[in-house]
């Protein structure tokens, strides 16, 4: 063993919301996930770190007590803290942190060995976040899991990832026939599973998708709707502009969006309507909440956990990859 202080060269920022131990302890995951600490290698001491960083005591004995219980380090008595596995540094590019991305993330995150961390970054559809987060990533993570939107401009960020570091998750767009993913099938599959269900919609004159503007749900979703609908002749329709979006009697509603959920809830209230008996509605995409609100919310959906854990399962292994998640419905009160 030896000691390496000039490896271990990080600055503190004491204005920082990030708590003092963490840094500290992203210092030290840093340094070993870049190969600039190996396992065996001494860490400074505690009363350098507090002399040349003006840390207490009790902060970086904090710090090097989470790492020795992640499994990180180790002590040996009148010696120090030594590195004891090998750290390997993951980026997860999301679009946005809704809830049914929650239980995704957290899927993903407990499938994972103690010795991985995951760094995750949102890019918000924006393509200038996307190409930021791409770039300043590239060569620093073992591996990169990936969350697409349409954007011509895609490709080409994508491509600067070594195939086999990258993973394509959620939405098959921009998608290679050798790159890795694990997706949800938008379209076929929703057509598939609202024609197994279509006798849950014989009791209503007609079926209104909600598909408001806002929204960056896939369109292939729409054209599985309409298709289902021709198919089994329901009348139907598609609301784009959700600032005139009014209930009625006897409709099946579909939304892709918790939002339209909200103001669907708001008006049955007002207007004394039962859900599931004078009016129907399907959410798209499961989330936690959803079958304890009101009582119960039916939804279709792809099982975001099995995403996570599918996603999980490509980091710990070195094979290819290339798989898609089912999507369900989840029948409640509501339809």
């Amino acid at each position: 063993m030896k000691i390496m202080k000039e490896t271990l060269a990080f600055r503190i920022n004491h204005n920082s919301d990030i708590p003092k131990y963490q840094q500290l302890v992203n210092a030290v995951n840093d340094a070993i996930a870049n190969n600039k600490l190996s396992i065996a290698d001494l860490l400074p001491s505690v009363n350098y770190i507090c002399k040349t960083h003006t840390l207490s005591r009790d902060t970086v004995f904090k710090a090097y007590s989470i790492l020795k219980e992640q499994g990180v380090i180790e002590s040996v008595p009148n010696k120090g803290y030594y590195v004891a596995s090998k750290i390997s540094k993951v980026l997860l590019v999301l679009d946005t942190f809704k809830a049914y991305k929650e239980v995704l993330y957290h899927s993903f995150i407990n499938n994972l060995s103690k010795n991985i961390i995951t760094d995750v970054q949102f890019h918000h559809y924006n393509i200038e976040n996307f190409k930021t987060i791409i770039n300043n990533g590239k060569g620093k993570y073992y591996k990169y899991v990936v969350m697409n939107f349409d954007h011509k401009d895609i490709p080409s960020v994508i491509s600067e990832i070594e195939n086999d570091k990258l993973l394509l998750i959620d939405w098959n767009i921009h998608s290679k026939n050798n790159n890795n993913f694990v997706f949800q099938d938008f379209g076929n599959s929703v057509f598939d599973v609202l024609t197994r269900s279509k006798n849950l919609f014989t009791k209503y004159k007609a079926i209104h998708f909600i598909y408001p503007t806002f929204t960056n749900h896939p369109k292939e979703t729409i054209s599985a709707f309409k298709k289902f609908c021709k198919k089994c002749k329901f009348e139907y329709k598609i609301i784009t502009n959700a600032e005139s979006f009014k209930i009625e009697k006897d409709i099946a509603y579909i939304s892709v969006s918790d939002r339209i959920l909200g103001l669907f809830l708001e008006q049955c209230r007002d207007l004394g309507f039962e859900p599931g008996v004078d009016v129907g509605f399907l959410s798209y995409n499961e989330t936690p909440m959803k079958k304890f609100i009101y009582k119960g919310i039916s939804v279709i959906s792809t099982d975001f956990k099995a995403l996570g854990t599918k996603a999980a399962e490509f980091i710990s292994n070195d094979s290819a990859m290339q798989h898609y998640i089912p999507t369900k419905l989840i029948l409640r009160d509501s339809l």
